[in-house]
């Protein structure tokens, strides 16, 4: 077994838009580096080698809470020392801190001889989660480690994740320079949805997944309205209207928030549209004197990896 592995861990889209909590898509880039060390030392040590100024504490900080919850089923001593790159902006909307603890487990368990399945990396990494948001959450875990498209149909009493083929998507996300915490995100969603509403939501439901097995763009487009959590979040993000408007306008198959925001995803059919539909939700903020990131890029269809060994 190697003493040393580097892991790309992508970055991901979690809801997309009817899938509140449940669905996630992986995206090609951006990504987390992690190098990750077996160590004489014993526990877990933490580097960031960005600009992010992430605490290092391995009892707070995603990575090393999530392969501590690994160690604890690990029974020889093993220590483990993790450098990380954020290529992923924390706070950004699109899985920083799912990347971040994926990536430490993934490396890990390379380390160790890839003793551990898939769900049981969910389970470990889902502890970085919770370190993240409060919350025990695999929809931006689950597509970070199996990539491609992914349904969280269940946590308990075991978690059941469906890794399911998606149709050639190229996907454009605006990150407007707000900030949008978790806990308050979570803190304006109605605690009770009419029967109404539901049913037209899980007709949604089903459509997104029919739409994502068969490439039917047109269903997928159809079946992305979300009627419970993004009507809630609207005021939280200037502009999200207009971006959308302009960005189906610029050819954008359909989109929303990404997680709990501030970020907006929009899927394409194309790199060129998506490049065009970037462009077009950038101009909403720029219009409103927000600073706002772009990133364009394909859907993954694997999760993070390992792409070296030492």
């Amino acid at each position: 077994m190697p003493d040393s592995v580097l892991v790309h861990s992508p970055a991901t889209l979690s809801n997309l838009g009817c899938g509140f909590d449940v669905f996630g898509l992986a995206l090609a880039a951006p990504y987390d580096t992690i190098r990750i060390r077996r160590t004489a030392e014993l526990g877990v040590r933490i580097r960031h080698l960005d600009g992010y100024n992430l605490t290092t504490d391995p009892a707070r900080n995603v990575a090393g809470v999530a392969v501590q919850a690994l160690l604890r089923e690990v029974a020889e001593p093993v220590g483990f020392e993790i450098e990380i790159t954020k290529g992923i902006k924390p706070g950004s909307g699109v899985g920083s801190s799912a990347a971040s603890a994926v990536g430490a487990v993934v490396g890990a368990n390379a380390l160790l001889g890839s003793r551990f399945t898939k769900m049981q990396l969910v389970d470990f990494a889902m502890a970085g989660e919770m370190v993240a948001s409060g919350a025990r959450h695999a929809d931006n875990i689950a597509p970070a480690i199996f990539g491609g498209f992914t349904v969280v149909r269940a946590l308990e009493p075991a978690i059941d994740i469906l890794a399911l083929p998606a149709p050639p998507l190229w996907v454009a996300v605006v990150h407007p320079q707000i900030e949008v915490k978790t806990s308050d995100s979570r803190k304006v969603l109605p605690p009770a949805v009419p029967l109404a509403l539901a049913v037209r939501q899980w007709a949604n439901v089903a459509g997104l997944v029919a739409g994502f097995l068969t490439a039917d763009y047109g269903l997928i487009g159809r079946s992305m309205d979300d009627y419970i959590v993004e009507p809630a979040r609207l005021p939280l993000i200037p502009g999200l209207v207009e971006a959308r408007k302009r960005a189906l306008a610029a050819g954008a198959i359909g989109g929303g928030i990404s997680g709990s925001g501030p970020s907006i995803f929009m899927l394409n059919k194309t790199e060129a549209v998506a490049q065009a539909v970037g462009v077009a939700m950038g101009s909403v903020f720029a219009e409103l004197g927000i600073e706002f990131n772009t990133y364009i890029g394909a859907v993954a269809t694997e999760g993070a990896k390992v792409v070296s060994k030492a």
